[in-house]
């Protein structure tokens, strides 16, 4: 025995204790539980001193249960009743229109129409992980903008929506036609990829995914910069890393924009905040359906033909046709792209939902919507 140790009977007599403490921490807990589970009326004198000798575990035990209920009210999927629904809009419709600078800001929600999961939704990606359960990857290469996001681009168009800064990473926005002076894409955008070797960085839009081979604090995608060669890296920003690329984050254009908002909108968020002037509890194209028939605007239809992603990507060069096995985009469905799997057709530039409740805090200059 070592001086000062313990001797090895000693050792097993000392985790003996400590085993028999830990059970009878489990079973007080057990019981604090059960008691916990009855009515106060139900419970006996005997049950009540239990309760009052363990205040630590009754404090933590209904810690436990707000935030499961809370976890259980962010998976809910409430919808106002059709009449309510259709008031609340007839009221959004006079913000956005009596709105001096309507910021947009959009979540995962307006995307589940193209078949995108959404993560806090009842088949959302983080809801599925946390019940056990598997999470299929979605063919991206077959999602389109959906009825939310040509209206976002048409309300820009008609100059009643000023930015739009959006959690996404589809690129759904860029491909309904809004400008991309007008889109902070927060997290990135997976259909494009940069040299930041080059000052200022070079930009990649391609027609395929482009983050293959990336990952959380590995961006390199396996493509060089065309002109100086160094590797490109994918402009995804992961939980737990911080964005710094200038596009397609545009954080400086989403700054300015958030200090000029006199309203802000909020579509596809599981954002709970009761400071929020209205809130609309309905799918995301349900209500910009009613919001553009409200406005009298029409919703422009999406065309591949038409989508701007084509006119601007760049061509993969020869011998890169192997540096990805993603599925391109392609003009037609029924019929793919000339040349390698990565080339957009040449042409001349041309030209759903969930869940949108509108919540962020509101200050003296903003309406949140």
């Amino acid at each position: 025995m070592a001086a000062g140790g313990l001797s090895r009977s000693e050792r097993k007599a000392a985790e003996r204790v400590r085993r028999l403490r830990e059970e009878q921490q489990r079973e007080r807990l057990r019981q604090v539980s059960r008691i916990l589970r009855k009515a106060a009326a139900e419970r006996s004198a005997e049950e009540g001193r239990l309760l009052a000798e363990s205040e630590d575990l009754v404090t933590e035990l209904q810690g436990r249960s707000r935030r499961r209920e809370g976890l259980k009210r962010r998976q809910e999927e409430v919808c106002d009743d059709p009449e309510e629904l259709r008031r609340k809009v007839r009221e959004l419709a006079g913000a956005v229109r009596n709105a001096k600078y309507l910021v947009v800001y959009t979540g995962a929600g307006i995307s589940t129409a193209a078949s995108i999961p959404d993560y806090r939704g009842p088949n959302g990606v983080w809801t599925l992980l946390q019940k056990g359960r598997s999470v299929s990857a979605a063919d991206l290469s077959e999602a389109e903008p959906t009825l939310t996001h040509m209206s976002i681009a048409r309300l820009h168009e008609q100059k009643l929506v000023q930015h739009v800064v959006s959690q996404n990473c589809d690129g759904l926005h860029l491909r309904s036609g809004l400008p991309r002076t007008a889109i902070s894409e927060l997290h990135g955008n997976m259909y494009i990829e940069v040299c930041t070797a080059c000052t200022p960085n070079r930009e990649y839009v391609r027609v395929f995914d482009v983050t293959e081979r990336t990952a959380l604090h590995r961006h390199q995608t396996g493509r060089a910069c065309h002109k100086c060669g160094a590797q490109l890296r994918d402009t995804i920003v992961h939980f737990g890393e911080r964005g710094t690329l200038g596009q397609p984050l545009n954080w400086e254009a989403a700054t300015q924009a958030a200090s000029k908002a006199d309203t802000i909108l909020c579509l596809g968020s599981s954002l709970k905040d009761d400071w929020a002037a209205l809130k609309l509890h309905g799918k995301c194209d349900d209500v910009m359906q009613l919001l553009m028939d409200e406005l009298g605007l029409e919703i422009p239809p999406y065309s591949r033909w038409q989508d701007p992603i084509f006119s601007l990507a760049t061509p993969l060069r020869a011998g890169e046709e192997g540096s990805h096995s993603r599925k391109s985009l392609c003009r037609s469905r029924e019929e793919p792209p000339p040349g390698d799997r990565g080339s957009p057709l040449s042409s001349a530039p041309v030209l759903g939902g969930w869940f949108g409740r509108g919540c962020a805090k509101r200050t003296k200059r903003k309406k949140v919507l």
